[in-house]
């Protein structure tokens, strides 16, 4: 194999596929990266549980398979300088060189390499603009492993709508976007799979799933990774989206955002955050005998009772964030129920609805 190919390029489509691999592996084949040159160049990679293929523009001057250490490669690749970058077989080695350089990464067994997983049948099709919601869903999914139900997007299908829904026990994300069935889906996928795989794709992508696994394709390039088990949360936690509403703050997302960010020092050793609805505002608090007190305002177009929430910080601010640069709907209730945090869907068809549980007063 003997290729050039633009050195970002490369570089880029290395360390997706570096990331999705494991980095504690008993055998270093699975943590390996597989070059096919041919027509491009394809960067590939599988632990059997994820898999990822990534299509650079490439002169090949050699056609050739090879499989090396991911990130090795991936990190010699982002270091270079040059705008260009060969990478040659020498030997039992493959050179990647410069005008001014040589590295050399050995080479794995491509024989005992598991293959990249074939996607599933194709459900049907999304644009890759709309799709990016997903990143606002998983910010609600857990990242604790050792509770792995909880860190999964669960998505379903009817006639006319997505619907991707996530929960951490403390926090709910749910939106849905348009798409047009072929097939009927109720799938757990893990939230960080799905989200690196949404961030990379572009224009019109193929979503593919079956019974074990879920994969997006675009162009030349694809990522699938296995399935969760039995779907969760179940249709219970949407009808939370329904509870009777006490209050309702109409209020810019980024303002609130702020406040709470300059209130989040002042929130103690629990990061509370207090939001106090008054007639035409609402006001942002922070207090802590240790560390002081912190009180702003924020104007907000109020209707209903005028009502008192403490929020752990680091949740209402990753609500607020995924609301960015929009007008949103805070629907509070009394006493320890959720807050439920809309906005009106855009012209794109997508809408997104966020739950945040507000915590115990701690003042």
């Amino acid at each position: 194999m003997d290729l050039t190919a633009t050195t970002a390029e490369l570089a880029g489509a290395a360390a997706e596929v570096a990331r999705l691999l494991p980095t504690r592996v008993l055998d270093p084949v699975l943590a390996g990266l597989r070059l096919k040159a041919g027509t491009d160049v394809e960067v590939a990679g599988s632990d059997q549980e994820h898999g990822v293929r990534l299509s650079v523009y490439a002169t090949v001057h050699t056609e050739g398979e090879v499989l090396v250490p991911a990130k090795p490669l991936a990190a010699t690749l982002q270091a270079l300088d040059e705008p260009q970058v060969r990478l040659k077989v020498e030997g039992q080695r493959l050179a990647i060189r410069t005008p001014t350089s040589r590295f050399a990464l050995p080479l794995l067994d491509l024989a005992h390499h598991p293959g990249v997983p074939a996607l599933p049948e194709l459900q049907g099709h999304i644009d890759a603009a709309k799709l990016r919601i997903i990143a606002a869903v998983a910010g609600a999914a857990s990242k604790d492993d050792a509770l792995p139900i909880f860190t999964g997007i669960r998505i379903q299908s009817d006639a006319h709508k997505l619907h991707f829904m996530a929960t951490d026990r403390y926090r709910m994300a749910y939106a849905t976007l348009p798409w047009e069935q072929q097939g009927q889906l109720d799938l757990l996928v893990p939230a960080k799979a799905i989200v690196e795989a949404a961030r990379q794709a572009t224009g019109e992508v193929a979503l593919h799933a079956n019974q074990d696994r879920i994969g997006l394709a675009w162009g030349n390039n694809s990522i699938s990774t296995a399935l969760l088990a039995a779907p969760f949360p179940d249709d219970r936690a949407r009808r939370l989206l329904e509870a009777v509403i006490d209050s309702t703050v109409l209020v810019d997302a980024d303002a609130l955002a702020r406040a709470v960010r300059r209130a989040t020092p002042y929130g103690g050793p629990h990061q509370a955050v207090t939001i106090q609805v008054e007639d035409s505002e609402v006001r942002v608090k922070g207090s802590d005998p240790q560390q002081g007190e912190s009180e702003e305002f924020v104007k907000a177009t109020v209707e209903g009772d005028r009502l008192t929430k403490t929020f752990q910080a680091r949740y209402l601010a990753d609500a607020l964030k995924a609301f960015a640069g929009r007008r949103i709907e805070l629907k509070i209730q009394d006493g320890l129920r959720s807050t439920v945090l809309t906005s009106p869907p855009g012209e794109d068809g997508v809408e997104l609805t966020y739950l945040v549980v507000p915590m115990r007063s701690v003042a």
